[in-house]
């Protein structure tokens, strides 16, 4: 199995750059923030975001961590680590690595669908173009169409080592 570099670490800290920067333009008027990361690649990627909106923009975040069953989410409720009064009228972005189908980020979001929420949005790392659930990324690092067989995989372990692979 052949695999393809398609982001080294400089890419990719440019892409965490740019999407801090559209995240902040975007919410200039906010007072709080509330950035949820899936966990594991998620959680990673939405440090990075956090680290860079506190240096670009007055606006107050609070990083938070979700995780959910990536293989059958439907069988257990998400476990987070934050409460209803964290994002009760507030925005929320909530970050993955790679949006593959759609299914991961979708019942991650799904725990906010029945709250006052005052605006919801997804970030992704890479958007495969891939989705099969009604979920769309409004912040992406890299569009990339693949096919079906292919994966995208990012090692985002060590630091300046960063890469994100086509397999």
């Amino acid at each position: 199995m052949s695999k393809t570099k398609i982001l080294n670490a400089l890419q990719i800290s440019q892409k965490l750059d740019r999407m801090a920067y559209q995240v902040f333009e975007t919410n200039f008027s906010e007072k709080d923030l509330l950035i949820v990361g899936i966990d594991g690649n998620g959680y990673k990627v939405a440090e990075e975001i956090v680290k860079r909106l506190n240096k670009i923009s007055p606006i107050k975040t609070k990083l938070c961590k979700i995780k959910v069953n990536k293989e059958e989410p439907w069988k257990t409720e998400p476990i987070y680590d934050f409460t209803e009064k964290d994002f009760v009228n507030k925005s929320v972005i909530v970050v993955d690595d790679v949006l593959n189908s759609g299914k991961t980020i979708m019942y991650a979001i799904k725990l906010f669908l029945d709250k006052p929420v005052k605006k919801l949005s997804t970030l992704v790392l890479v958007d495969r173009s891939h989705i099969r659930y009604p979920v769309k990324a409004d912040y992406v690092g890299l569009s990339l169409s693949t096919t079906l067989q292919e994966r995208i995989e990012a090692d985002l372990k060590t630091r300046g080592k960063e890469a994100v692979f086509l397999i």
